[in-house]
């Protein structure tokens, strides 16, 4: 993976160069980051230059409170939660069962999303800060062709060093503060930890037999995948 410094955006990162089955996945190809509405003027111009298509996985709340104006790039809102993202630090979610529900929820969105980057653009995946709906969209999309388990795990984790640390302090005295009986809360604003990530994939092989395999127990079809993989992987000679 190499970390891209895009001004006003966080968490920027092209995942390409991870091994998988015949090669390893593209440059350039797919990209993932926080939200881009802080995105300076040069910024947007970097993200024009480099994306061709934007998905953006936030809900209608969060795409009011902080809308993207870069001109461009295709842009497709694809909200993955079904309700808003309050309502999980209300319930105190962990981060294992808000990415089950994720799985179990948003099915044929998450396949939407992955489709999108079968296209063959440059495509960009984004949530608010780039880290658990972009999180399990890449990591579907990437285990689907065969990427490298604990490479793919090692993108999710990296996240976490991406967050401004001023940003976490922040989040996590306002979360103590609204809810100071939650014991997932600050976990689930601000860390992406290995292990998260490894179970969630186990969780995928037990249930659904892999990746590839949940993708198409939520609509996407063969044919959809051979292009999934013909646009993320480059044989190696």
């Amino acid at each position: 993976m190499t970390v891209l410094d895009v001004d006003g955006v966080t968490n920027v990162r092209d995942v390409g160069g991870i091994p998988a089955a015949g090669g390893r996945i593209r440059s350039g190809v797919l990209l993932r980051s926080g939200q881009l509405s802080g995105a300076t003027t040069a910024g947007a111009a970097a993200l024009r230059t480099a994306v061709q298509h934007i998905v953006d996985l936030r809900d209608g709340e969060e795409v009011a409170a902080e809308p993207t104006e870069i001109e461009g790039p295709d842009t497709t809102h694809l909200p993955l939660f079904l309700g808003s993202v309050r309502s999980f630090f209300e319930a105190d979610t962990s981060l294992d069962e808000l990415y089950l529900h994720l799985l179990e929820e948003s099915g044929e969105r998450l396949v939407e999303a992955i489709r999108i980057i079968a296209s063959g653009q440059r495509t960009l995946v984004h949530c608010t800060v780039g880290k658990d709906r972009t999180g399990v969209t890449v990591a579907l999309a990437l285990s689907a062709v065969g990427a490298e388990r604990e490479a793919v795990v090692a993108d999710y984790a990296l996240t976490e060093s991406q967050l401004p640390a001023q940003r976490n302090q922040r989040i996590a005295e306002y979360l103590r503060a609204h809810h100071p009986d939650a014991v997932h809360a600050v976990a689930l604003a601000t860390q992406s930890p290995a292990d998260v990530m490894r179970r969630l994939l186990a969780q995928v092989d037990e249930r659904w037999g892999s990746a590839a395999d949940y993708l198409r127990a939520n609509g996407m079809t063969d044919e959809e995948l051979d292009a999934l993989t013909a646009a993320l992987v480059e044989p190696v000679s």
